[in-house]
């Protein structure tokens, strides 16, 4: 399911169906094949005029890269599906990201061109040693649309014609991509084409992108969940709608006046939609499905817009973005997930890999029993971009782990976080995230972040983290306000869980470390704690 081949032949049998939309610009799938056309040129004389370029990464195969890094989700959209038809490997960069880290994803992977409004960035890398080329997207536009105008009194073009766009050989690298940043810097990786075909497969198959089918896609497209449902709406023959951000009254007239029936949004998104539909009910009414990545979803997320739309169907995906599509969870809160029929899945014990990329004596865990989780997948990449990251992705058997841990049980997958997310109390293994799901339904509350901290007696204890605005008095009782917290938090906590998942300690940050993402830093919220800048209630 080739994202080029399926352009190609809708542009060709229905030229004026819609291919991609923002909030002010759209493009049909015949105007796209077209801008691609412009764009692919504009990019190879960039790389071309370059004395000295850039080395790519080994894993391109010499293939330049060329990289995106501005806010506007619709050209990075646009860009990136543009270059999938001709030999280029894409990437996008975060432009929040530290700009160090932005500076050295570049060097590091031998980016050639960099797409950027960033002015300290373009200086930090003039005064490196990078060789590679910086471009403002306004001034990249200005050059797309001077070859759209060159023109002889002929009415031929002035230059030699861009190519046209074809479907490339599968083994040919397609996208660089990175991992999420949670627990460390993100890694880069490589997709292939025949890759990224196999893992719109999947999404094809269980997340519903149909043809002509109108999906909302709001968000960074540096989000592999954005990017994902760019790709696979192009590559299945419908019309992706993308937004810089989510403004869900522009949302609601959005969904309302494009006909959209298919939302794809991160779990915070989906909460707001259905805050707004609670306000603008009649806007929504078309809106079928929607789809968010991550496991665990929040009960309350699924439940409220269950309420609010009941003709609304929610899936929540769990995937890797080096792996792909793996499985998903209908009902509840997402806690456990089915498996899907193509992909391969094992629990193993101890470390995952020796230093040779091989399984260093870990056997496979019985059912129910809490291991490291493997994978095998035809989407999955064939390890990380060197120098970016010591990690093995993937053993030559082919089964590969992200290292997130979960157990299996009833051929139902359920997963307790990464390797750092498992903490040993007492000899007790204890997922963090399980304690932290149990306040879910704590009024008020937020997210909290569960932690564990040395202790000499049980190897180390339960502490729960949360924000200096959250919980004041949610389920106190009269006492002082402090006392009422910290007693309603672990009677909460007693109710719902084990004993040994119960919290031993509670503390109070003005704010919890996170990604630019969004998600919480457990490893940087140890550091705030051991270093006394919470407040211990």
């Amino acid at each position: 399911m080739p994202i080029t081949s399926t352009i190609l032949d809708v542009a060709g049998n229905h030229p004026e169906q819609l291919a991609l939309v923002g909030a002010d610009e759209r493009l049909t799938y015949s105007e796209l094949v077209e801008d691609s056309r412009r764009m692919f040129a504009v990019v190879d004389e960039l790389h071309r005029a370059q004395a000295d370029p850039p080395t790519p990464a080994s894993e391109t195969d010499g293939i330049p890269i060329t990289a995106i890094s501005v806010t506007s989700a619709f050209h990075t959209s646009r860009i990136i599906a543009g270059l999938a038809g001709f030999r280029a490997v894409s990437a996008t960069i975060d432009p929040r990201w530290p700009l160090t880290h932005q500076i050295g994803v570049i060097a590091t992977t031998g980016i050639g061109v960099v797409i950027s409004d960033s002015p300290s960035l373009a200086e930090a890398l003039a005064a490196s040693s990078w060789t590679g080329t910086v471009i403002s997207l306004a001034d990249f536009r200005a050059r797309e649309d001077a070859r759209a105008q060159e023109t002889v009194a002929s009415g031929e073009p002035s230059a030699p014609p861009a190519p046209a766009p074809t479907v490339r050989d599968g083994c040919e690298p397609f996208l660089m991509l990175f991992s999420s940043g949670t627990t460390s810097n993100p890694k880069a990786f490589i997709k292939t084409r025949q890759q990224y075909r196999k893992n719109v497969a999947v999404s094809a198959a269980h997340l519903e992108p149909r043809p002509g089918v109108a999906t909302l896609a709001p968000g960074p497209v540096s989000y592999s969940l954005t990017l994902y449902a760019v790709i696979e709406s192009l590559a299945t023959g419908g019309s992706v709608h993308v937004a810089d951000e989510f403004d869900p009254i522009a949302m609601g007239a959005r969904i309302n006046a494009e006909k959209i029936t298919r939302v794809v949004a991160v779990p915070a998104l989906v909460r707001a939609l259905a805050e707004a539909a609670r306000r603008d009910p009649e806007r929504f009414t078309g809106l079928g499905l929607v789809v968010t990545g991550g496991a665990n979803l929040p009960a309350s997320i699924r439940d409220r817009l269950g309420e609010i739309l009941p003709g609304t169907r929610l899936i929540s995906y769990y995937g890797a973005a080096e792996i792909g599509f793996i499985g998903d969870s209908r009902e509840g809160d997402g806690t456990w997930i089915t498996i899907y029929p193509s992909i391969g899945v094992q629990i193993l014990g101890e470390h995952p890999l020796s230093e040779s990329g091989e399984h260093a004596g870990a056997g496979q865990l019985p059912d129910g029993e809490l291991g490291t989780l493997w994978i095998r997948a035809a989407a999955c990449s064939y390890g990380y971009v060197t120098g970016t990251t010591d990690a093995v992705l993937r053993g030559p058997d082919g089964w590969a782990t992200v290292n997130d841990q979960g157990r299996i049980l009833n051929g139902m997958l359920q997963l307790a976080g990464r390797s750092g997310d498992i903490a040993i109390t007492g000899g007790h293994k204890v997922s963090l995230p399980e304690v932290e799901r149990a306040y879910e339904t704590y009024g008020n509350l937020g997210e909290v972040c569960a932690i564990a901290l040395d202790d000499p007696a049980l190897g180390s204890i339960i502490v729960l983290v949360i924000e200096a605005s959250a919980g004041a008095g949610a389920e106190g009782s009269g006492a002082s306000a402090e006392v009422a917290d910290k007693t309603a938090l672990l009677n909460h906590a007693r109710a719902r869980l084990a004993p040994q998942f119960v919290p031993r300690r509670i503390y109070r940050l003005d704010r919890l470390p996170r990604t630019v993402g969004g998600k919480i830093r457990r490893a940087e919220t140890v550091d705030l704690i051991m270093d006394g800048q919470g407040q211990r209630l």
